[in-house]
């Protein structure tokens, strides 16, 4: 897209497009270079415009990969769907199902890493709301999923682990994926073997520790894994867990 067809828009319409222009340019430049090496006159170049008209469609580059956020949280949900509902499996299936919904989604997890250190930070409050509304639905949604494989979990133990798994695979994924001279590095010296660890398998291992340790760790007189009452100062209920998003 070149500066003469980016026009501005006049009609919801034409924004919308030139919205998703600006996000498809985004996208895949993260997907090629990685969200933290992305600026926003990058973003502009690609598009074929000057960084200063993007912003009459985004608050700041933040808010864009924020939108990219929240778009591949969804994506994120349907391979879930896909994989879990309905199905009569086992913690087997969850940790598979999971693992491989993160470890196929790298910009995903790259996102992930960078939305609470940087993309929460330079948008407005109500852009952080309409982030959040997405991706905690999702995270809900999620934790559903594996109720419906694992009953004996509770909710709240279902998005805890959700919501774990989902930080860890932000994580993991930057310590997967080192820039090409670490990457270097890591291959010749072999004191150096476990630096590089492998996504997919790595958080299907954990996923499979967390599933398995949700109940035998409830605390002592609550072996049922019931919400605990609270008197307003903190205690446990069963909205907790779902922390991520």
């Amino acid at each position: 897209m070149t500066a003469q067809t980016f026009q501005r828009a006049r009609r919801p319409e034409q924004k919308l497009r030139r919205q998703d222009a600006i996000l498809s340019a985004a996208r895949e430049l993260a997907l090629r270079d990685g969200v933290r090496d992305v600026s926003l006159a990058d973003i502009a170049a690609r598009v074929g415009v000057h960084k200063s008209a993007l912003l009459r469609y985004f608050e700041t580059r933040e808010q864009i990969f924020l939108e990219l956020t929240a778009e591949a949280w969804l994506d994120w949900a349907k391979a879930l769907h896909a994989g879990l509902a309905g199905a009569e499996g086992s913690a087997d299936l969850v940790a598979d199902v999971f693992a491989r919904g993160f470890g196929e989604r790298p910009l995903l997890c790259d996102l992930i890493a960078h939305t609470p250190l940087n993309l929460e930070r330079n948008v407005s409050p109500e852009a952080v709301r309409r982030y959040k509304l997405t991706s905690l639905g999702m995270v809900d949604q999620a934790a559903a999923l594996v109720h419906g494989v694992i009953p004996g979990l509770t909710g709240a133990e279902c998005r805890e682990f959700v919501a774990t798994l989902a930080s860890l695979a932000g994580s993991l994924w930057q310590i997967a994926n080192p820039p090409p001279a670490l990457a270097e590095l890591y291959a010749s010296d072999p004191a150096l073997g476990q630096a590089c660890v492998d996504l997919t398998p790595r958080l299907r291992r954990t996923a499979q520790i967390l599933l398995a340790g949700l109940i035998p760790s409830r605390p002592a007189g609550n072996p049922a894994g019931r919400p605990l009452a609270t008197t307003g100062g903190g205690g446990v209920t069963e909205r907790e867990g779902a922390g991520y998003g």
